[in-house]
């Protein structure tokens, strides 16, 4: 039964991956989707390091990029019939550099975690992003390296020129990128590398090396890595220092820990949201990366498990049939805290604004008038007071929901 449920589960997944298309047929939906595919990979394999290895690292964009500029460099070999392959395998390209890099970094780094093995790793990602400008002749200097992925020989008939064949090629990667992660986090080693992570003086003392469960977590983190890498060149045909730099690291660490850090779902989950915002939100406000640091803030304050957690965190309430007890608690809180949300961004590009006049959902606000920002401040304060208000009726309806009953705490006493 529960080999049936795991089997569904994945099916599920990959039904999802393939059918988003066909629900949001468009040239940007597709360019959304291929980026949330290439993050997908690369957030799963960042929770590796940190969520299940334990392992901070600042510097992981390296092995990305590695592979992205490694798989740009064989498209342009493809190009001009140095090698003969299908692009398909292109993300392996990337994987395998972004292997070789961490094969050799990881002996001298993973030998300590927490702030040692952080700063080797920002150590690291800012030496090879200054170095990818000043090797001109494989980095391309500030203006990268481009590629054509339509040179490549045909795929059954499949000549790579739409973004969407694209997008099913980067599903299959992902697809068999995730099963595999997945996997390891089955394997001894996985099992392991929580241990490490948790206790690793008791995992010394059962006989198991730390340094050693790190050091292979770290190499499969940045073969995947650089399998993510491979992806974004094949999506994107071009690389440049940016995809090396802290920035890129960054963003993957808060994708990961937005999801949540510690549940194999939480990448997935962040780099959705990630996407969302960087693709969608980025299209409507100048200040979305304001937005996206509140949200980082705010997921470290209530949300410490992520996203992920959050959902996880219902699991007791649905076993026991209880869920339907926290949907009204849930709106009469979720509600006012959407209207203050939208009251507060309102505010903020209110605020920002070069123009006389705001178009927010809908209604034309002055942004030379007192009484706008007044009335938008009542609505913000009022919302407020409402959350505050029904907070005590949605925590007795949290402790009621997730309650143990007397039975069966006495029976688990006996």
């Amino acid at each position: 039964m529960a080999i049936l449920k795991k089997s569904a589960v994945w099916i599920g997944y990959l039904a999802a991956l393939l059918a988003l298309p066909q629900f949001f047929d468009s040239v940007l939906a597709v360019s959304i989707f291929n980026q949330m595919a290439i993050a997908i990979v690369f957030g799963l394999s960042y929770n590796m390091l940190l969520g299940q290895g334990g392992m901070l690292s600042f510097g992981h964009a390296v092995y990305f990029g590695l592979g992205g500029f490694l798989a740009v460099h064989a498209l342009l070999m493809i190009e001009v019939e140095t090698v003969y392959f299908s692009i398909i395998w292109i993300p392996l390209v990337g994987g395998f550099i972004g292997l070789l890099a961490a094969l050799f970094i990881g002996t001298f780094s993973t030998h300590k975690a927490g702030t040692v093995f952080a700063m080797i790793s920002l150590g690291i990602g800012e030496l090879l992003a200054a170095s990818s400008l000043i090797f001109v002749s494989f980095f391309g200097g500030e203006a990268g390296v481009s590629g054509d992925r339509t040179f490549g020989p045909p795929f059954f008939g499949i000549e790579w020129f739409q973004n969407l064949e694209i997008y099913y090629l980067a599903v299959a990667w992902v697809f068999i990128a995730t099963v595999f992660m997945y996997l390891f986090t089955q394997t001894p080693a996985g099992k392991m590398a929580n241990a490490v992570r948790d206790n690793p003086e008791r995992a010394e003392f059962i006989g198991y090396s730390a340094r050693k469960v790190r050091y292979i977590t770290f190499c499969a983190a940045g073969l995947f890595a650089g399998v993510a890498g491979g992806l974004f060149a094949l999506n994107y045909e071009f690389i440049t220092e940016e995809n090396l730099n802290a920035a890129t690291s960054g963003r993957v660490l808060l994708s990961a820990y937005i999801g949540g850090l510690g549940y194999f779902i939480g990448p997935i989950v962040g780099a959705v949201i990630l996407t969302l915002m960087n693709s969608l939100l980025s299209n409507y406000s100048d200040l979305w990366m304001l937005y996206l640091g509140i949200m980082f803030l705010l997921t470290v304050m209530f949300l410490p498990r992520g996203f992920a957690g959050f959902i996880m965190m219902h699991q007791l309430a649905w076993v026991r049939g209880k869920i339907k007890s926290l949907l009204v608690p849930y709106l009469l809180t979720g509600i006012p805290s959407l209207l203050f949300l939208i009251s507060v961004v309102g505010l903020i590009e209110l605020s920002h604004t070069d123009e006389a006049e705001l178009y927010y959902f809908g209604l034309s606000f002055n942004s030379t008038a007192a009484m706008d920002f007044i009335l938008i401040a009542i609505v913000a304060l009022g919302s407020l007071l409402s959350i505050r208000r029904s907070l005590p009726q949605l925590r007795a309806a949290w402790e009621a929901a997730n309650e143990i009953p007397e039975s069966v705490d006495e029976e688990s006493t006996s």
